[in-house]
């Protein structure tokens, strides 16, 4: 069953949000006041509205309760952030992600129970999205337009088996740079290093090799 991700706000970094997750083949409901970002987003969400979130009974007919993930991702207005945020917590959303504008901003948000204050500077659209959508991936850097590194955990798959055994790069086009076990990492382990379900696997390589490694090889 595909996940449900509502998103609140299409200025630059809610509508990079909206397409990434599309990508992704989620269910996206998108949402904002602005009639030509709308038109804009409607080829990429699942359902784009027109609404104020600051409206409660909005709010309600969306059915925002039943999304497994509200993003508020609003320009300057701090006041329409906080009170959309502060909304969907009461109104029972699992989990409620919130842009900061400041530190002001991100301190307030932290009070209201946002379960985690977005800092566009630091948190690429692209990131998060990949971030949320895979039970696998831990952490996803951008390195370029085209490559990137990722933090993925092993599964049971790979349990037990070497890095011969695995090809990793030969296979996939990615390169091994280390491997985590509890708190030890080794850094360019040897071709006979054993991989353990739940360890995880620092690589490095292009966007589509580390999507089709985390996809089949994981």
């Amino acid at each position: 069953m595909k996940k449900q991700y509502v998103v609140f706000g299409l200025g630059r970094f809610g509508g990079n949000l909206v397409k990434a997750l599309a990508e992704s083949d989620s269910e996206v409901l998108a949402v904002d006041q602005d009639y030509d970002k709308v038109q804009e987003y409607s080829k990429y969400a699942t359902q784009v509205v027109r609404a104020n979130a600051l409206d409660e009974s909005v709010l309600r007919n969306l059915g925002v309760k039943n999304f497994d993930h509200a993003f508020v991702s609003f320009g300057d207005n701090i006041e329409a952030s906080i009170l959309t945020s502060l909304m969907l917590k009461e109104s029972g959303v699992p989990i409620v992600w919130s842009k900061a504008q400041s530190d002001y901003h991100s301190k307030v948000l932290e009070k209201i129970g946002v379960d985690r204050v977005i800092q566009p500077e630091r948190d690429t659209a692209r990131r998060i999205a990949k971030h949320i959508v895979s039970d696998k991936l831990i952490d996803f850097i951008e390195l370029s337009s085209h490559y990137s590194m990722a933090e993925i955990i092993a599964s049971e798959k790979l349990d037990g088996k070497s890095l011969v055994q695995l090809s990793i790069r030969s296979t996939y086009g990615c390169v091994l740079m280390g491997i985590q076990r509890g708190e030890e990492i080794m850094i360019a382990p040897p071709a006979e290093a054993l991989v353990r379900k739940g360890d995880i696997l620092y690589v490095i390589g292009r966007n589509e090799d580390i999507n089709r490694f985390e996809e089949e090889g994981v």
